[in-house]
């Protein structure tokens, strides 16, 4: 049965430590959905005044607490650089690496990166896969990495392809959902009102932007200049014993738990849902990891399954990275990192398997 992680509060939990597990699900404390919750559980977060929200003192207090604890410069730069030097003079050098902009705090340590094909072509789609919006999911880092890197060039013949691995770098070294500005940046993705936009979205909006301008073929035109996008996410434990009790905290707010998924599952947009897309894909992913089931109320953290592994959200009025495109195929995956059948290889797997699923699908389209 599915069980509820009630607030243990870990704060900087560091994501798919598995030998730091007490339980199946984590670091948090479980308990069968129908008991009730232990009333020595507080449902407060160890920053600021329970019932009102953070300030700036709040907010430096928990700045304080954050630790690097992993290297951006190692674990996604200098395999972007290795990359290139590997693929030089080869068939597999469909790409280049560009950057697009960098994190105003710490320009030359958090540059940000996109490996795209070395010749746009116009006539072909656009495909643009993202990663590491939530720093603190590494597969969607790495699996972009890993796409990239082992399986992009036999579909650089017939897509235009854009991968930007690490969308927030800061919080990628931290193991932090939110960016060094308290801000979560995939609650930022709104093209219309660049006021609630995080430097991170910015950033990547601007260049999405610049290369619609560039190489669209019909720039009047109301069709979405991507034809497909894939945001690469997790759903962990560390969501129910640090995250969300964070979010909730700062907006002066207590926290009950929540449901975390055991699966991989898929995140559609409401507005164009794509169900035969979203189909092929969990049925790519299904030969690498196993589906997330619904819980007793035919839920994924709340929201209603439309099929195996699939729920519809409304991705660009929340400001979801997933809606930024309004690709006709657009998708937002999360791989359960901390389930006992997974390691982080089967997770970086499953990342690939939905990327490769999707374009196959665009491509048996003709």
């Amino acid at each position: 049965a599915i069980a509820v992680v009630v607030v243990a509060f870990f704060l900087n939990n560091k994501n798919n430590n598995k030998n730091n597990k007490k339980s199946k699900l984590g670091m948090g404390i479980l308990y069968d959905d129908e008991a009730p919750i232990p009333k020595d559980i507080p449902p407060y977060y160890p920053i600021g005044t329970p019932g009102e929200p953070w300030t700036r003192e709040e907010d430096d207090q928990w700045k304080k607490l954050t630790k690097l604890q992993r290297s951006y410069k190692e674990e996604v730069l200098d395999k972007l650089t290795s990359m290139q030097q590997e693929a030089k003079g080869s068939d597999e050098e469909w790409f280049e690496i560009k950057q697009y902009g960098a994190l105003s705090h710490n320009p030359s340590k958090y540059p940000l990166m996109s490996i795209q094909s070395k010749e746009f072509d116009p006539k072909k789609p656009f495909v643009l896969v993202t990663g590491g919006v939530h720093g603190y999911e590494t597969s969607g880092v790495q699996g972009a990495i890993q796409f990239a890197r082992n399986d992009a060039a036999k579909y650089a013949k017939d897509f235009n392809l854009v991968v930007c691995p690490c969308v927030s770098p800061w919080a990628y070294e931290h193991i932090q959902r939110w960016d060094a500005e308290l801000l979560d940046p995939n609650r930022s993705f709104q093209p219309e009102d660049e006021s609630k936009q995080t430097e991170e979205s910015k950033a990547l909006i601007a260049h999405l932007k610049q290369l619609e301008q560039e190489f669209s073929l019909n720039p009047e035109s109301e069709t979405p200049f991507f034809k497909c996008h894939l945001d690469l996410h997790e759903t962990t434990d560390t969501d129910a014993t640090e995250f969300m009790p964070a979010k909730h905290a700062k907006a002066g707010l207590p926290y009950e738990g929540e449901v975390i998924p055991d699966g991989f599952y898929l995140v559609a947009n409401d507005i164009n849902p794509q169900l035969e897309f979203h189909q092929a894909v969990i049925d790519k992913v299904k030969q690498v990891t196993h589906i997330a089931p619904p819980d007793k109320n035919g839920n994924i953290i709340d929201e209603p399954v439309v099929q195996e592994g699939v729920i519809q959200v409304p991705a660009r009025e929340l400001g979801l990275c997933g809606g930024v495109t309004l690709g006709e195929y657009a998708t937002t995956t999360e791989v359960y990192p901390d389930s006992p059948k997974a390691t982080d290889e089967i997770c970086n797997q499953a990342q690939v398997a939905a990327i490769v699923g999707a374009l196959d699908y665009i491509l048996a389209q003709g």
